[in-house]
């Protein structure tokens, strides 16, 4: 945890230090969104365009590092803390990333989101299908339906196939990386379908399950 702390902190305080630097070089209003072709549609205030995303990144960090103290299960996430401490680094070190991408952008280094966001979000389905696989019943992380959270049994189902399927859609998110124009799609698509399938999938894991016990109760 205290590592984990570390390295959160340090990648926060690096956010705020490149907002910083680039402070002087970047216009008055600052390219901050593009539409999926990877064209710049929306402008902000410097201020703003500096230092929203690290305010953000702050946020999220907080929130990732209190989960396991607040969880009612929070021994269950003790179970596959090492994997969890590392999806917080990656998911952080991604969002560093993109804010670095937009200062980049505003100074006429032109990387295109389209080039960076299915690279990154691949990484990231990917490493979270690892850490579905790992996860133990929690409220906070994996796939969590009414379902899941009822049975161990279904939420070990449920999630390890999950995580099987979020590593493919992180390999499809990258394939996303060579078709610019339709990186959104590579991106989106998978991750809707992983997450509808899995809802499903867990509703009748538990149904077949009642009918199991039922069958057992009955003989």
């Amino acid at each position: 945890m205290r590592k984990t702390t570390l390295a959160v902190t340090g990648l926060v305080i690096l956010s705020f230090i490149l907002s910083i630097y680039f402070y002087p070089l970047v216009p008055e209003q600052m390219a901050t969104h593009w539409n999926t072709q990877g064209e710049v549609n929306g402008y902000i205030s410097k201020l703003w365009g500096l230092f929203f995303t690290p305010v953000v990144i702050t946020g999220i960090a907080i929130l990732f590092l209190v989960i396991p103290r607040i969880d009612p299960k929070k021994e269950n996430i003790e179970k596959f803390r090492k994997y969890y401490d590392g999806f917080i680094i990656l998911f952080i070190s991604f969002m560093v990333a993109v804010h670095l991408q937009i200062l980049l952008w505003n100074i006429g280094i032109r990387i295109s989101p389209n080039t960076v966001l299915p690279a990154g979000t691949g990484l990231l389905f990917y490493y979270i299908g690892i850490l579905m696989e790992n996860a133990d019943r929690n409220w906070f992380i994996g796939i969590r339906t009414p379902w899941t959270l009822s049975s161990d049994r279904v939420w070990k189902k449920t999630n390890r196939l999950g995580g099987k399927l979020f590593k493919i859609a992180g390999a499809v998110a990258i394939l996303g990386t060579f078709f610019s124009k339709l990186a959104v799609f590579f991106i989106v698509v998978p991750a809707l379908f992983v997450v509808g399938f899995t809802v499903v999938y867990s509703y009748f894991e538990y149904q077949k399950e009642l009918k199991e016990s039922g069958s057992q109760i009955e003989y």
